[in-house]
């Protein structure tokens, strides 16, 4: 039987997914964070007390807490290919990981504050960046709860009762979802060779939501081909909508872009109550009299 392209791109990704997502991946992903971190720990304490040779220790922090910022940025990375990886799944779920991301990042902001603090840690040093932390940290705690409600608000429905186009849209999303996953590992790769050469970029984070936002753009259009409900396109542009001001608030100032994110995500909230209800008010009869 000839596989047309699609349907070949649609087993490299579930064959990708399924590695990812497999349990031996899961307690790899977990090693590694661990023994980055206390490898980390336990190189800056070899920097501090000079037995790491001069071409090695450039590249080594000078503070343990960096240790900290170090991990929770690693954590994000396997964020980052979760998020990626539901694309495939529901629009919707995309959107519950970014906001999902949003919040860790918030999170470790406040981590990379401290460790930008240096050490020892003493309150005059602390006291000026103590409300950027506390709106980080309430920001993140925000945007967590309201995640709860958005998972919990979905309904799922199929964007078309066609079951060959069903398949069919959601092999789309799983091209556009390798192809994206592809984009963010040479994000990466480029941003470790600019650490290595000391060229600054723009954080891969803010570049990942770059290319989400036209990844969701893509999706609203992807999606008229199969329904040209209002309500579809409504609740599908919102979620780009949203996707667009959480890369602003990556940005902005820390207490405006905290700010951004948490009402963001309640727009995200809103839209995605307001599109179960009218879609409930679609689907009722008209009694015409």
């Amino acid at each position: 039987m000839i596989c047309s392209p699609l349907e070949r791109l649609e087993k490299i990704f579930d064959s990708v997914e399924a590695a990812i997502e497999s349990h031996a991946a899961h307690r790899v992903v977990g090693a590694l964070l661990v023994s980055s971190f206390v490898g980390t720990l336990v190189a800056i304490y070899l920097k501090r007390h000079g037995f790491l040779p001069p071409l090695v220790e450039g590249f080594v922090p000078g503070s343990y807490l960096m240790a900290i910022q170090l991990a929770f940025t690693l954590l994000l990375f396997v964020e980052v290919i979760a998020l990626i990886l539901a694309i495939s799944h529901s629009i919707s779920s995309s959107v519950g990981k970014q906001f999902e991301l949003l919040s860790l990042i918030f999170l470790r902001d406040v981590f990379k504050e401290v460790a930008h603090l240096g050490e020892p840690i003493i309150w005059d040093k602390v006291a000026p960046a103590v409300s950027t932390m506390a709106a980080s940290a309430i920001g993140a705690l925000g945007i967590f709860m309201v995640v709860a409600f958005f998972y919990r608000a979905q309904c799922r429905r199929p964007i078309t009762h066609d079951h060959l186009e069903q398949n069919t849209f959601i092999a789309a999303k799983k091209c556009i979802a390798l192809v994206l996953l592809g984009a963010f590992f040479f994000i990466v790769g480029r941003s470790l060779m600019g650490a290595y050469t000391g060229t600054h970029l723009t954080s891969p984070f803010e570049s990942l939501y770059t290319l989400l936002i036209y990844t969701d753009v893509l999706l609203v259009l992807l999606s008229l081909r199969y329904s040209s409900s209002y309500h579809v396109a409504f609740r599908n542009s919102g979620f780009a909508v949203a996707t667009v001001m959480i890369r602003i608030a990556l940005i902005a100032p820390p207490l405006i872009g905290v700010g951004l994110g948490a009402a963001t995500s309640l727009f995200a909230l809103a839209t995605t109550l307001a599109y179960n209800r009218f879609a409930v008010i679609m689907a009722e009869p008209c009694n015409i009299s």
